[in-house]
Order: structure tokens, then C-alpha cells, then sequence
């Protein structure tokens, strides 16, 4: 069942510098056969590689065109991209500390739902409650860069199975968006008391937040603080109406757990 939409949440600017305030959030970049794209994504633990990950999370359509298409190519996380919050028309005077504080890294695999894939549209919601992605990713060339965990300080843990609706006070989703009125040279976040939205009969219910962030913000973690006080990763900004007043993302279920186990188990004990 749906809740009633909820009431439009703006979305606040997050405080710079980035590398200290939300370490784990990046901008991912990559090619599709529309041209050049862009998403977000988080840093997430590495259940085979403690303290060591190279896992990224992000949208199933920021990777993959589902039912329309295929695999997108020359993907890169970039965490803290643009990290003192510089504004779109002093980008391209920024050094490569101010842009990439941690450095690019380049996504040498991808997994998604196989639902996502087979179902997944860019309109319409289809697929939406399984929309979601995981990267692994390598340091640039010559970087000389550890993991990306042990690079960015930090990695968030995946709630898969998480709280449902009625027992989650607060989420907050975070991204860089794109599309007008934002330029996708800043992080922005969204906080607020989830709703529930369900697109089809037949599968999970999405989280749903009122929050005005636009294209580009895709992929972006939503985080929730669980029983334990720790902050985890239970959702990403999968789908949204135009014009854009709230944002929804699918419950990451046992599913979501086997396509992070997919890339965790295949790249385990590789340094």
C-alpha cells in the first residue's frame, strides 16, 4: 500500500569540506548511449574485506538501461567530489585536490538485480523496487591508493532487511543533483519521516521522502540511524515525480544482499 505523498522537504546544501562531513558520499560518472551521465553513490562495507573495502553503492540504472538497453561504460566513483563546495563556474580552475580530495577510481565490475535488468525503464517506476547497484572499484593508475575504505576514512554497513516504515523516524537521502535548479556541482541532502510507496502489487514496498533534489542525486545513499545508534546504509534514491518533490528508494532486501555478496564474494581476497 501507498502512504499519502508527503510534503515537499527542500534540499539543504551539505557543509564543506566534504572529506570531513559525509566522506563516504561521491559523484559517479560514466558514458551511456545518450552521452555522458552522472549519479551518486556511497562507500559500503566489504563483508569479505574488513576495513578494506572497494564497494560502492548506487542505482541499478546507473549502471545498467534495463529492458532498454545494456551495461554503461567507463564507470568512476569519485568520493567528496568537489570537496570545498565550489561553485559550478570555478570547477574548472579547481586543482585535482579541491575535485577529487580521494582520488577517482575506476570501476572494474558491476552487478545489478537481474529484476532491474529484465523489467528496469527509465520512466514509469518499472523495476524501481529493485533498483539498486554495487561497483568495485580500483584506485587511478599510479596513485599509489590502498583500499578505498582505508583511503576515505570510512564505509558505511548495508541494513539489508531493514526496519520497515512505521519503525523509522527519520532518513536522510543524500546526492549531488543535476538537473535545474541544482548544477550538480554540490552535495545536497534530504531528511525527513518515511512514507511508504508501492508501485506494484506483487512487489516491496519503497521508502518515500518529500524532498526536491533532482536528476543526478540517483544512487545517493539513504541513511538511518538502527537500534544499535549506528548510521547504515537502507535505501538509494532510485525514482521521483517531474517536478521533483519527493524522492523514492527500494527496501533492500535479500535480494539487494545477493548482489553485494555477488561482487564481495568474487573479489574477496584480492588486495
Amino acid at each position: 500500500m501507498s502512504d499519502p505523498a508527503p510534503a515537499p522537504v527542500e534540499a539543504r546544501p551539505v557543509a564543506a569540506p566534504y572529506g570531513r562531513n559525509a566522506a563516504p558520499v561521491g559523484k559517479v560518472f560514466f558514458d551511456s548511449p545518450d552521452g555522458p551521465q552522472t549519479c551518486s553513490g556511497t562507500v559500503v562495507q566489504d563483508p569479505a574485506r574488513p576495513g578494506r573495502s572497494n564497494l560502492v553503492w548506487t542505482a541499478g540504472h546507473c549502471v545498467h538501461a534495463g529492458r532498454e538497453g545494456g551495461w554503461f561504460r567507463n564507470i568512476v566513483f569519485v568520493p567528496s567530489f568537489n570537496d570545498k563546495a565550489l561553485p559550478a563556474d570555478a570547477l574548472e580552475r579547481a586543482s585535482a585536490a579541491q575535485m577529487a580530495p580521494f582520488g577517482t577510481w575506476w570501476a572494474d565490475w558491476a552487478a545489478t538485480s537481474d529484476q532491474w535488468i529484465d523489467e528496469g525503464t527509465s520512466e514509469g517506476g518499472n523495476g524501481a523496487a529493485f533498483d539498486f547497484a554495487v561497483l568495485r572499484v580500483v584506485p587511478a593508475p599510479g596513485s599509489g591508493a590502498r583500499s578505498l575504505e582505508e583511503t576515505v576514512g570510512a564505509a558505511l554497513p548495508v541494513a539489508f532487511n531493514g526496519p520497515a516504515v512505521q519503525d523509522v523516524n527519520l532518513i536522510g537521502a543524500w546526492g549531488y543533483p543535476a538537473a535545474p535548479p541544482f548544477d550538480g556541482a554540490t552535495m545536497h541532502f534530504c531528511a525527513g519521516k518515511p512514507g511508504r510507496l508501492s508501485l506494484k502489487d506483487r512487489e516491496p514496498t519503497l521508502y518515500r521522502v518529500g524532498c526536491t533534489m533532482t536528476g543526478g542525486s540517483s544512487g545517493g545513499g539513504w541513511f538511518a540511524v538502527g537500534t544499535d545508534g549506528r548510521t547504515a546504509l537502507v535505501s538509494n534514491t532510485s525514482v521521483g515525480p517531474d517536478p521533483s518533490v519527493w524522492l523514492a528508494g527500494p527496501y533492500l532486501g535479500d535480494t539487494a544482499r545477493a548482489v553485494l555478496d555477488k561482487v564481495s564474494l568474487r573479489f574477496g581476497s584480492r588486495g
